[in-house]
């Protein structure tokens, strides 16, 4: 008996697309990309090469290819891709951190987009989806405050207060990723509508435009010293914001479970991606081994490099697997049903791209910590998602206490 297909001819193909764009635009356009951040009147506008590059990947059909089936009935929106089929094409997106919004596929627009496509409201739909889905606009999503622990989202002090028929918004955040990006226009925004609730039911989501009177950006933010330029993350102060009553995502007290619902297929979006840097590293790691010659011969006969070279690929093939299975594992279980899988992708992909970039930067010597090459701001991308998309230790615990039931159940 044959074994059903876990991947369609249309995804194989366009996977194979996405890689020979890759190979003819965007590699090829590095060097211009940094080249035009540097020289821009304002660093966080998109460039000129990436907004070509967006209108050449549109016309040629790879465009919004992220959106999962259950999240996209028709399909309407997406490519129809089953997660376990987009994470493929994730990794090679991967390999260039600003790649995916190529493609319109970056965070934290995808997921934003797929909680518009998931609990909006026809009326919000037509007014931040369809932009956002055509590429027009840029968004962001405003959850991590500065003054408490963010990892338990339970802690969050920001509010929304019902008066009349408006939301009237007050809070601190940070970290909301292109929230100093000129293109951004929408801040989803996460806030405890009642702290009297049960503690799973205080929180909202509610969509703000970024023009609202009361919104500050208080400075962008780096990351080691790179400032992720054009995208950016932000420090924002929210001050007695008004929006519509009509605003509000699937009601009040509803934000944990929009946040869940959010979180499930963005985390295999991060984890492929950080294998498709993995990966690139690898191949820059040899390449320098091969050409390089220390102590009368090249590097690539030096034993102790041999076998870390032999660890990387090791550790780039397991996460991979793990991260496949945890996809199939969402397409067919469900996320609920998957958060084992998903727990322990989220602690073993950062972990591993770390490492191999690691020993990249090792091999590569004093070029390897320099602007010079991509790795440092890989490195330093990478270590930033062991907290960005909650911190190991949450994930670790959570995976401690299903072992502890003993039991595999959803």
């Amino acid at each position: 008996m044959n074994a059903p297909a876990l991947f369609s001819t249309r995804s194989l193909e366009l996977q194979a697309r996405v890689r020979e764009f890759m190979e003819a635009h965007v590699h090829p356009n590095e060097e211009t990309f940094h080249r035009e951040i540097e020289a821009a009147e304002n660093r966080f506008s998109t460039p000129p090469i990436l907004e070509t590059l967006k209108a050449r990947a549109r016309d040629e059909g790879l465009w919004n290819l992220f959106l999962p089936p259950d999240a996209d009935p028709g399909p309407r929106y997406g490519a129809g891709l089953s997660n376990l089929e987009y994470a493929l094409i994730c990794e090679v997106m991967g390999r260039v951190e600003w790649a995916p919004e190529v493609f319109n596929c970056n965070a934290p627009d995808t997921g934003n987009m797929e909680t518009l496509a998931r609990y909006g409201t026809p009326a919000q739909r037509k007014e931040w989806l369809e932009p956002l889905l055509a590429g027009e606009i840029r968004s962001s999503f405003a959850m991590t405050e500065p003054d408490v622990a963010s990892s338990d989202a339970t802690n969050i002090r920001s509010s929304i207060v019902r008066e009349g028929d408006q939301w009237v918004i007050n809070g601190h955040k940070w970290w909301a990723t292109q929230a100093p990006r000129a293109e951004c226009r929408l801040f989803i925004f996460m806030g405890k509508t009642d702290p009297d609730a049960a503690r799973h039911r205080q929180q909202s989501m509610v969509l703000v435009p970024r023009d609202a009177a009361g919104i500050e950006v208080v400075r962008p933010l780096g990351v080691f010293g790179y400032d992720s330029a054009p995208v950016g993350h932000g420090e924002v102060r929210f001050t007695d914001v008004r929006v519509p009553a009509g605003n509000m995502l699937l009601g009040p007290g509803r934000g944990f479970e929009i946040a869940q619902g959010r979180l499930g297929p963005g985390r295999i979006h991060h984890c492929m991606r950080l294998i498709g840097v993995a990966e690139r590293a690898i191949e820059d790691m040899a390449e320098r081994a091969r050409t390089r010659v220390a102590f009368s011969g090249p590097l690539a006969e030096k034993g102790a490099l041999r076998h870390a070279l032999a660890e990387c690929r090791i550790a780039v093939d397991q996460a991979r697997l793990l991260t496949l299975h945890a996809a199939h594992m969402m397409d067919t279980v469900g996320n609920k049903a998957a958060r084992r899988e998903i727990a322990m992708i989220k602690v073993v992909a950062p972990r591993m791209a770390c490492r191999v970039l690691d020993q990249a930067i090792q091999v590569h010597g004093a070029l390897g910590v320099s602007p010079d090459t991509w790795l440092a701001a890989a490195y330093a991308h990478s270590r930033t998602l062991r907290l960005a998309d909650g911190p190991d230790e949450v994930h670790l615990e959570a995976l401690a206490k299903l072992e502890l039931r003993g039991s595999r159940e959803s």
